[in-house]
């Protein structure tokens, strides 16, 4: 499998059985999805334009994509995926509404991608995401968790590899405000040493907690 990140929420997971895009954005932040960008699914964590622009992802085939766009449990070209009810903010969604975390069962792991969630975890989304081996959590505060509670977050799931999105980078707007990647490597003690891309399988899965940084695709 392959995990690839196109700035923000924004990811390729490439397996064997499907190619899955999630939360692929506008431009209106400055940042822009690769033109040629194809996936058999789609997911949509929240219907924000930062985060629904589904328009952008072409079929692998001639069809469109497969679009997921709330909880349930789906099952697309044998590859079973989990959308779970979240919030985007910690007042219940009183303030920015609804979010879905997604669960991606690929190639014998795990994948979590926790959209903008914005609060800590209740006991029954633990239960429900205890098996993760893959976490995709959002570091950069404002609209989602910031760095301390991300790291409450993971340590609730206690994933295997953690890869952070959803923080400041290079061409993203100012009027968008993010923290940057540093506070989150300090809050998680690594370094910042970024890949092209995550290629793993399932006997590669470290031991002990892995932080792998992605860069921008596109």
């Amino acid at each position: 499998m392959e995990i690839l990140w196109f700035g923000q929420a924004c990811f390729l997971l490439r397996s064997k059985n499907a190619w899955i895009v999630t939360d692929p954005y506008n431009d209106q932040y400055g940042l822009k999805v690769p033109k040629n960008l194809k996936a058999d699914v789609v997911t949509v964590s929240h219907e924000h334009f930062d985060h629904n622009n589904i328009e952008a992802v072409l079929g692998t085939s001639l069809e469109r994509p497969f679009v997921i766009n709330g909880p349930g449990e789906y099952e697309i070209n044998n590859i079973e995926i989990v959308g779970l009810p979240s919030f985007h903010d910690n007042q219940k969604g009183n303030l920015r509404g609804k979010n879905t975390i997604y669960i991606f069962h690929l190639e014998e792991m795990v994948v979590c991608h926790l959209g903008d969630l914005g609060h800590t975890l209740a006991d029954d989304q633990v239960e429900e995401l205890n098996q993760v081996d893959i976490l995709l959590v959002p570091v950069g505060g404002t609209y989602t968790i910031d760095a301390k509670k991300a790291m409450e977050v993971i340590n609730q799931i206690d994933p295997k590899i953690v890869i952070p999105m959803h923080y400041q980078i290079e061409g993203l707007s100012t009027h968008l405000p993010l923290d940057g990647l540093d506070k989150f490597l300090k809050e998680i003690g690594a370094d910042e040493n970024p890949q092209d891309l995550l290629k793993i399988s399932k006997n590669e899965l470290p031991e002990e907690r892995r932080v792998v940084i992605l860069q921008k695709r596109g």
